[in-house]
């Protein structure tokens, strides 16, 4: 989701979709919106994700304690820094994620205090962005942690990083989403990336189980052209379809009937 309007994410659930991707990063979502947002997929039994900003520990448990499934954390950028992230994300006995339980994940209040924290550990997906060259010396150790469910390859800024904007054949790029994929099945972790239809089988193929296949403005900017080239051979504005009669003008409708009443 691009679009600041909760409508996408129930639109995007009654038509199937298992997952709504939200975004801060680049977005910044209003709070109020995201929370729409979180409800108009739970409506639908879809589930929502929401890409942080990077920041402190309140902008990662903020979502969470919304109810959303969960957060993805852009730009991890090595051992340590997924380790903080962690510690920030996950209860006792994984982090040290700052408490509160009044908040819709924890029923607001109405769940057992340690069922709460358990089923916080349990139930709420934790994802990192593998989308840089500098992780990748620590990608094995990543992998290997306890506390997180998710490697996701960006490969757009990793184009970026290896000075290769937008060669999405480039041989290092190639080695990576397959390295990526691997190393988290290897130990345990769900393998993400974005894709679309004409290589979703190819991304399955090498072990991934979650694919961002579309967005709602890549949706509704080839909608709106479609609309705009459906009126590219159409007549212009004034001008009469082939062999259909003149409309006439006002000026000559004007003139016509003050020689009628004469």
């Amino acid at each position: 989701m691009n679009l600041s309007e909760p409508r996408v994410a129930e639109i995007a659930g009654i038509a199937g979709f298992d997952c709504v991707w939200a975004d801060q990063e680049h977005i910044g979502l209003d709070w109020s919106v995201l929370a729409g947002c979180i409800w108009a997929s739970k409506s639908q039994d879809t589930d929502l994700l929401v890409r942080v900003p990077r920041g402190s520990y309140s902008d990662y448990v903020r979502p969470l304690e919304m109810d959303a499934t969960g957060i993805m954390v852009p730009h991890i950028m090595g051992l340590e820094d997924a380790r903080k992230v962690i510690e920030m994300t996950r209860f006792h006995p994984t982090g040290r994620r700052p408490i509160d339980g009044g908040n819709a994940d924890g029923a607001y209040t109405a769940m057992d205090f340690n069922a709460y924290l358990e089923e916080a550990n349990r139930e709420r997906f934790i994802i990192f962005q593998i989308e840089d060259p500098e992780p990748l010396e620590d990608l094995e150790a990543i992998a290997a942690l306890d506390g997180y469910d998710m490697l996701f390859f960006g490969p757009g800024d990793f184009s970026q990083g290896i000075g290769a904007p937008g060669q999405w054949d480039h041989p290092r790029l190639l080695e990576t989403r397959i390295r990526v994929a691997e190393v988290a099945r290897k130990h345990g972790k769900f393998a993400g990336t974005v894709g679309g239809p004409g290589n979703l089988s190819d991304l399955v193929s090498m072990g991934y189980q979650f694919v961002s296949v579309g967005a709602d403005v890549v949706g509704l900017t080839r909608y709106c052209q479609e609309l705009v080239k459906s009126f590219a051979g159409a007549p212009a504005a004034g001008s009469p379809a082939a062999g259909a009669p003149a409309l006439p003008t006002s000026k000559s409708y004007l003139e016509n009937q003050t020689t009628s009443a004469k």
